[in-house]
């Protein structure tokens, strides 16, 4: 693994077992790359639960409840989408924070609204409203998933450092 994903990771780590709180995810375009560079960090079991790759509209409604309103108004791809994906990953893990992500990594399925590099998040943390970022990436497919992971990991460690 990268060097920096893992002392992002680790960081993330130390963050979550100095709060004692643990982590669940709910990906899409990253693939379960977040869980993956979570659980790399020997002792990560103290502080992450579980992740959904929930790639599909359909996997998104079966395994977090997404609602099909909200995929047809909004698209897979949206604030509100992410927002219920992290929220669903709260209710169904034994977490106390989560985090989502939905996005275009390309290189085709973009649109003029949602071009190519459009991804959303969503945070859930003790005691705040759910969170949600819309973030556009640069770059090929690999590029576009690891900045993904870059951000979304680096946001959560900025929003518990606020705790």
């Amino acid at each position: 693994m990268d060097t920096v994903l893992e002392q992002l990771a680790q960081r993330v780590g130390i963050a979550l077992k100095d709060r004692q709180l643990v982590l669940a995810v709910a990906e899409s375009c990253t693939g379960g790359w977040i869980a993956q560079v979570i659980t790399s960090i020997a002792g990560s079991s103290a502080w992450f639960d579980r992740g959904w790759v929930t790639y599909s509209n359909d996997a998104k409604q079966e395994m977090l409840s997404v609602a099909e309103r909200t995929l047809r108004q909004f698209g897979a791809v949206s604030e509100e989408t992410a927002r219920e994906m992290a929220e669903a990953a709260l209710e169904r893990s034994r977490a106390q924070t989560t985090l989502s992500v939905t996005g275009i990594a390309g290189p085709t399925g973009g649109t003029t609204q949602k071009p190519v590099g459009t991804v959303c998040f969503a945070w859930c943390l003790p005691a705040q409203e759910t969170a949600s970022q819309t973030r556009h990436f640069d770059g090929n497919r690999d590029q576009v998933r690891r900045q993904s992971v870059v951000f979304a990991l680096e946001d959560l460690l900025r929003r518990l450092n606020q705790m």
